[in-house]
């Protein structure tokens, strides 16, 4: 039956690159809103039989590419949705923009592809496999400005339960660190009926570290309620005066009513991503509109802020009674080609110059309220970069807007790594965004409340007590440095391992 209809499949679609762009098809099926993570006991096995059977240094490189470029086709088609709202200025960009990120992505699976295709199918091969991506991951969060998406790592954070039990893991290794045993969990029947039971001990092994870990139930509540507004403003919306006030007195709306919502005692509230259209630091007057609503009640707004020299930020503003500003944070990991021109480029793309990035990750002091250490839009998908390590915080707020990528995988997917930092942290975790998902997220990563995609609402909740500082949170990406070196090393030990029993075995036979 499979030989009927693998004859009924045209040649050149039968060839092994052509199989390798199937597989990367199909691993992106296990990524977050799909979750088909079963397919990756086929992806990953199939995978590397194809390098491994290359006839060459080249044949490998190719078959690696049509993997990553698939893979990254499907996980990345989400790009192309800014340029349909904007479709009269950007329509030439749409076929090239989601196919040419994914040929950009798929090279960092060229290093993979060549250093494992000369090596046999077993164990130390997925160790080796499994460790050289971790890698290449880590490499991906950092060169270029960084554009750490796709990682199969995130493949876990399931909704529901069953997705807290199997991402806890990420308090002790990070994001990474699920990616190293996302594969090496993927790759174990490679090795036989002795695989897939190594495949079966480590799920139960994960499962139940997971099952304990949440076993204390929810983490508890402080006296601090936080009310968000999603207004769910239109993008790329109308610049007119008549358009901004009509946005400002929505803003100043939704707020009134979610100090109604936050009732009696302490509270705080909190405006997504770029919601003000006022210059909140300069603008004495729209400080004083807030004011007049929420007194010394905190707002921690999105906003734009200009600097002394007069470069733009991306901020995030706190609003506290009708005086000057309680603080401020400025994004400082910037989106290419939407907030900057990378220097690389010789013309500017984006609007007015674009913005200029932050000094870094800050913890905010706001008299009143613990802690809290700001996120601004993808900031939020950067494992290990997105808290002052000096000046913990006792919670974490990210504020975006992702409605310029509309009902697509991308604002789902960003919605699911970005979970993953509550438990990396061990810290609650507040997403609020123009358009949804927002959410309030505990530290073991259990979605507490959430409004989806865009509704328009308000969200209320109490702050959670942050957990003691896990392993992940006390040394950060240099665990998952240490842990893929380890793994290479320890597979390519395996590697020569097994040859020799190889070799011994041919001579027993030979003999």
């Amino acid at each position: 039956m499979i030989n009927q209809l693998r004859a009924r499949i045209p040649q050149r679609l039968r060839s092994p690159a052509w199989a390798a762009f199937g597989f990367g098809l199909l691993a992106a099926l296990a990524l977050p809103p799909f979750y088909g993570l079963p397919l990756l006991w086929l992806v990953v096995p199939g995978l590397l039989r194809l390098l491994t059977g290359a006839s060459s240094w080249r044949q490998a490189l190719w078959r690696g590419f049509c993997f990553g470029f698939g893979f990254n086709l499907l996980g990345l088609f989400w790009v192309t949705e800014p340029m349909l709202i904007t479709i009269d200025q950007f329509w030439w960009a749409i076929p090239f923009a989601a196919p040419g990120l994914a040929a950009a992505v798929a090279l960092y699976m060229l290093i993979p592809a060549l250093l494992v295709y000369r090596l046999k199918p077993g164990f130390g091969l997925v160790l080796v496999f499994a460790g050289i991506m971790v890698l290449m991951n880590l490499a991906q969060q950092f060169l270029f400005t960084g554009f750490p998406w796709n990682y199969w790592g995130t493949d876990w954070a399931i909704p529901g339960r069953i997705g807290t039990v199997m991402i806890q893991p990420a308090a002790l290794i990070g994001m990474h660190g699920l990616t190293l045993l996302t594969i090496i969990l993927a790759g174990l029947p490679l090795c036989g009926p002795r695989g897939w039971a190594g495949a079966a001990v480590l799920l139960m092994a994960w499962t139940g570290f997971g099952l304990a870990r949440v076993a204390g139930g929810p983490a508890a509540e402080r006296n601090l309620t936080i009310a968000m507004i999603q207004p769910d403003f239109a993008v790329p919306g109308s610049f007119t005066p008549a358009a901004l006030q009509a946005r400002w007195q929505r803003d100043l709306q939704m707020t009134q009513q979610a100090m109604l919502a936050a009732g009696p005692g302490p509270k705080a509230i909190i405006w997504p991503e770029t919601a003000s259209p006022a210059l909140l630091q300069t603008d004495v007057q729209a400080r004083a509109a807030i004011a007049s609503i929420t007194g010394d009640t905190p707002v921690f707004a999105g906003s734009f802020r200009f600097t002394k020299g007069g470069h733009a930020r991306n901020s995030l503003v706190v609003v506290r009674g009708a005086g000057p500003i309680a603080g401020y944070y400025d994004k400082w990991k910037l989106v290419p080609f939407g907030e900057y021109t990378p220097a690389i480029i010789p013309f500017k793309i984006t609007p007015g110059g674009g913005f200029t990035p932050g000094p870094g990750p800050r913890t905010l002091h706001v008299p009143g309220i613990p802690p809290v250490g700001p996120l601004i839009c993808y900031e939020s998908i950067f494992s290990g970069e997105i808290i002052d390590r000096t000046d913990r915080p006792d919670w974490l707020v990210n504020i975006s807007d992702n409605a310029w990528f509309g009902d697509t995988t991308g604002p789902r997917q960003d919605f699911a790594t970005t979970r993953l930092r509550a438990v990396e942290e061990g810290l609650p975790l507040i997403v609020d965004t123009n358009s949804g998902v927002s959410a309030f997220i505990g530290p073991h990563g259990t979605v507490q409340a959430q409004l989806g995609l865009d509704q328009h609402g308000i969200l209320v909740h109490k702050l959670q007590v942050a957990l003691p500082t896990t392993i992940f949170g006390r040394f950060g990406l240099t665990l998952d440095w240490t842990l893929s070196a380890l793994s290479i090393i320890f597979g390519f030990i395996v590697v020569g391992f097994e040859r020799f029993l190889r070799q011994r075995q041919n001579k027993l036979i030979l003999s």
